[in-house]
């Protein structure tokens, strides 16, 4: 598995596996703890696993933990998802910058975001199975969400929305969100 400092976004790693593929389809670690440790990370420290499946053009996102924040690795299982990370971190040497991602299930590449940073992805594929491993318990009283076409951001979202929730669509500005979280 090959582990590569994402440059944009201080703190973060793309985990590539290495799949073996035949006539049957493939096999690939999508997890190595040594692998986590070997970068600073804690491979213990994730307690909780979640799946979601988004049909194409669905957007989910941006989302931030207040708080503590929340680390989280990010593997898009089946389909392709355009996956975004916002630094929101103010003592980050990246905070406020973007960065974009393109994740799929032929490379069953992860992406660690660190706690601190809003993350959010629209689905390109009729289906999108996304695989989210978190580091804290979820506590909906934490949520934040951060409007998805903020022009401040300036997100080249791909493909128009086909759907997303309330929540999101009700989304405040960066600069609301910020402003609250005192930042």
């Amino acid at each position: 598995m090959k582990v590569t400092q994402v440059p944009a976004i201080d703190g973060a790693f793309l985990f590539e596996p290495t799949p073996y593929g035949d006539e049957r389809g493939f096999f690939c670690r999508t997890f190595d703890a040594e692998v986590a440790r070997s970068v600073g990370l804690d491979p213990d420290a994730f307690v909780q696993d979640s799946v979601s499946r988004s049909a194409r053009g669905v957007l989910r996102g941006l989302h931030l933990r207040s708080g503590a924040g929340e680390a989280k690795l990010v593997r898009c299982s089946y389909g392709s998802i355009f996956d975004v990370v916002v630094d929101l971190r103010p003592g980050s040497p990246t905070y406020r910058t973007v960065a974009s991602f393109e994740l799929s299930g032929e490379t069953q590449t992860t992406l660690y975001i660190p706690a601190g940073c809003a993350h959010g992805f629209q689905a390109l594929t009729e289906t999108a199975d996304t695989s989210y491993r978190i580091d804290r318990p979820h506590d909906p009283a934490e949520d934040v969400t951060i409007a998805f076409d903020d022009p401040e951001l300036a997100i080249p979202w791909p493909l128009p929305v086909t759907s997303m929730s309330q929540r999101d669509r009700e989304a405040p500005s960066l600069a609301k969100v910020l402003q609250r979280l005192g930042s």
